[in-house]
């Protein structure tokens, strides 16, 4: 069964403005942004989504730990962040139609954690704040079912990724499949569907924008369950990822180095052979002096193989 929504005139409207800004992104070179605010903004997207979940870690810790520098900390919170690390390291790695894909990704972020990582639950569970009871998840002898229902709408129906994504998330959430680690994972996953809109969406905080704005969250959570489908989350999570994407255009530096150029041409170029020339005319900006530096410093480390020489030189991304 397909997951219950109504495309409202405001997901239009999201829509359009979405798919606006990722032209922009394309244009100025974001979809890959450069090396140092890529790192940055994994590092803000694992912060928030920990933190989302009581995590006490701050960004500065969070940067400690993917620099390989020890802390003092909550072994449990040092625990989490690594396993984050390691996830949202692995994000090329995931398919997102997979379910087996998606218990590796949760064994991953759970481990050491909770028993039976990985694993879909078989035993009831509920959501419980403070001493209220706020959600019931499905019982546990439906829940792969279920879980395997949501795969298939992934894969067979002809939605949009954007709003896929939004529906997986509130999805997750309701049939809750794992034990414990529901809401970093249908945030995670949303990601990795997101990943096949657009690559700009690898590396950009959504979770952050969702942090901030974490009791509205929860609140359009428990009024989507209550009203059967997911329409209210639809526009709430398309809105973070609006403005997600406008403070990327509005903060980003374009100051592209070396490094960046050959990674973004890569997107581009995918496995066909290319010349110095066809380089160029990505980069308009650069001289023939610097476009012959960059060739050569990826040739050097071993990223492209060149063959032919002077001007019969061809390039060939290594794979």
């Amino acid at each position: 069964m397909k997951p219950p929504y109504q495309i409202t005139n405001r997901i239009l409207e999201l829509i359009a403005s979405i798919s606006e800004k990722i032209g922009e992104i394309n244009a100025a070179y974001l979809f890959k942004p450069p090396t140092e605010l890529r790192k940055k903004n994994r590092i803000k997207t694992i912060q928030s989504s920990l933190e989302i979940e009581g995590n006490s870690l701050s960004l500065d810790q969070v940067t400690a730990i993917l620099n390989n520098k020890r802390i003092i900390a909550p072994e449990k919170d040092i625990v989490e962040v690594k396993n984050a690390i390691e996830a949202y390291e692995n994000l090329e790695n995931y398919n997102h139609t997979s379910l087996t894909s998606f218990c590796k990704a949760h064994a991953i972020l759970m481990k050491g954690l909770i028993e039976n990582a990985g694993k879909i639950r078989t035993k009831s569970v509920g959501i419980v704040k403070g001493v209220t009871i706020t959600h019931i998840a499905p019982p546990g002898d439906i829940v792969k079912s279920l879980v395997k229902d949501l795969f298939d709408y992934l894969k067979k129906e002809k939605d949009l990724i954007l709003i896929k994504s939004c529906v997986f998330h509130y999805e997750i959430e309701f049939i809750h499949p794992f034990m414990d680690g529901n809401g970093r994972m249908g945030r995670l996953w949303q990601t990795v569907i997101l990943r096949q809109y657009s690559p700009v969406f690898e590396f950009l905080p959504i979770e952050s924008l969702i942090k901030a704005r974490q009791s509205e969250y929860y609140r359009i959570l428990g009024e989507s369950d209550n009203k059967g489908d997911s329409t209210g989350f639809i526009e709430f999570m398309l809105q973070i990822i609006n403005e997600s994407l406008e403070e990327l255009l509005t903060n980003q530096n374009v100051n592209l180095t070396s490094q960046d150029r050959i990674s973004i041409f890569k997107e581009l170029i995918k496995n066909s052979s290319f010349n110095r020339q066809d380089y160029m005319r990505q980069f308009k900006d650069i001289s023939t002096a610097t476009a012959s530096r960059d060739l050569k410093l990826a040739v050097d480390a071993g990223i492209l193989e060149k063959s032919g020489d002077k001007r019969t030189t061809l390039y060939k991304f290594i794979k």
